[in-house]
């Protein structure tokens, strides 16, 4: 763990972290507009300038017509149209690009400056194999809609998903730890209660990410467009027959993402409780009360998207305010533990 604060580190990461975000977001826009298949091979260096020139763009246009997207789903697709989706993840591929660049250059400058000493490199090494990780994954979650089926595999989608994440929440968590100081590394350091009910919010927080993930994947949000009820039922029947439901059955995995997120509106008021009966600081007692309208926020915004029929505005947002809800959590933990430690 780092011990040395740099105001310049610090401004770079909070950059990254948000770049990073906004490929996270961007990529949900990609998917909702059925545009993540349209881009058949992964070349990391040429694949950074677009088709020039009509016999190009045909060319791209006719491996497409090869895939299973095309064949079942959008057979008679115009050049014209094909062009709208390649260049929807063309440009989601750039900005990882463009979040890889930025990673690179500042870390190799930093540490030549010495901002970043040697011997505390270790957590941003770490940041960049998830970069490359998380790269890599998406590819293969590409790869997995191109040979049978005109979709992804959900685990691979959920993986890209959470490689993404912990890229963005490490990021995060060095640059507060520049800002707030580093938690001490003291294993004997006793964890408050705020900070073991911060950490129990944040799995929940991983859980109920992981599958909006699986419902993404398998486009369960299309299950019922209703609300409490699903299919008629407040609880439809057959759901849990089989422990493989629980990872492969759309209703399900939609059932389960539909209620499993009250927890945290039951979890974060209670902090906020603890927090101020042991008289936190006025900042962590602020944050928490925000924190509760987050939450509330993301129910409020997950049950539009079910009644809107997985609009692509609501869906968005309702995934742009996740990652919202994450970076607070992180935020939470490293204060809490950051006291706990003093």
């Amino acid at each position: 763990m780092p011990k040395t604060q740099n105001s310049a580190v610090m401004k770079w990461l909070y950059i990254f972290a948000f770049i990073v975000a906004f490929l996270v977001v961007f990529g949900g826009f990609v998917r909702l507009t059925r545009s993540g298949l349209s881009i058949v091979e992964w070349n990391p260096i040429s694949g950074a300038m677009p088709p020039i020139g009509q016999q190009a763009w045909e060319e791209e246009f006719a491996k497409y017509q090869l895939t299973p997207e095309y064949l079942k789903i959008n057979t008679g697709m115009t050049l014209e149209r094909y062009k709208f989706i390649f260049y929807m993840e063309w440009f989601h591929r750039n900005i990882a690009r463009t979040a890889g660049l930025f990673y690179a250059f500042p870390v190799f400058y930093f540490l030549f400056k010495k901002n970043i000493p040697v011997k505390e490199f270790g957590i941003y090494f770490v940041m960049g194999i998830l970069f490359i990780s998380q790269a890599v994954a998406g590819w293969i979650m590409v790869a997995s809609g191109l040979v049978d089926r005109p979709s992804v595999s959900h685990f691979n989608l959920t993986i890209h998903l959470l490689l993404a994440l912990t890229l963005f929440g490490l990021a995060l968590w060095t640059a507060l730890g520049h800002k707030f100081g580093f938690p001490k590394a003291d294993k004997k350091a006793a964890w408050s209660l705020p900070s073991k009910l911060s950490v129990a919010s944040f799995v929940v927080l991983i859980i109920q990410i992981s599958y909006g993930g699986f419902t993404a994947g398998l486009k369960a949000g299309h299950v019922s467009d209703t609300w409490p009820t699903m299919m008629g039922a407040l609880i439809p029947p057959n759901l849990f027959t089989s422990w493989i439901n629980i990872l492969e059955s759309p209703q399900t995995i939609v059932f389960i993402h539909r209620w499993f997120a009250w927890l945290g509106i039951i979890l974060v008021p209670v902090v906020f409780y603890i927090a101020k009966k042991q008289n936190y600081p006025a900042d962590i007692q602020n944050g928490l009360k925000w924190l509760i309208g987050v939450v509330a926020l993301q129910i409020t915004l997950g049950v539009l998207t079910i009644l809107s029929y997985v609009n692509i505005v609501i869906a968005l947002i309702h995934q742009a305010n996740a990652i919202v809800l994450f970076g607070l959590a992180v935020y939470f933990i490293h204060r809490f533990r950051a006291l706990d430690t003093k």
